[in-house]
């Protein structure tokens, strides 16, 4: 398991599939502030509550300069199903090995019901125009997250 970024961190570089089956590099939004985020599985209530969150904030996050990135263990065709039922309209990436959220220090030991196991935690990383780590926020809960990233980033006034 990797160590979790922090503020002034490289983010790491990666490729992934997207839903259509396009590779999509991080260096595609150099020069960017890029919200990467993580979460665990596509088309479940959490996950889906902060995709749609997402999407509903993308228009003003976008205003302030920001891209979203959605990351998931899923296999490309259940994110292809999820961006269309929930008419998402930023890239979903497939990381079904799991090494990008390893990277970003977003895959180690979940707790649930008393049993431990390794699984992806619900994490948030802004990186900026350079690539670097600005913003890293690990175990966020998936309601309310957009809200109080818009807050943590000072958009709302």
């Amino acid at each position: 398991m990797a160590e979790r970024l922090i503020p002034g961190d490289d983010a790491p570089a990666f490729t992934l599939q997207d839903a259509t089956g396009k590779s999509v590099s991080l260096s595609d939004f150099r020069g960017r502030k890029t919200i990467v985020y993580f979460y665990p599985a596509a088309s479940t209530p959490g996950c889906t509550k902060e995709a749609c969150d997402f999407r509903d904030t993308l228009g003003s996050l976008q205003a302030a300069g920001y891209e979203v990135i959605g990351v998931s263990p899923d296999p490309v065709s259940a994110l292809a199903k999820f961006a269309s039922e929930e008419q998402l309209t930023f890239p979903l990436l497939s990381d079904e090995d799991h090494a990008v959220a390893d990277a970003y220090g977003a895959w180690g030991e979940k707790k649930n019901y008393g049993r431990s196991y390794l699984g992806l935690i619900r994490s948030t990383v802004v990186v900026d125009p350079d690539g670097k780590v600005s913003l890293a926020q690990y175990n966020v809960r998936a309601t309310g997250h957009v809200a109080k990233l818009r807050r943590d980033l000072k958009l709302d006034a």
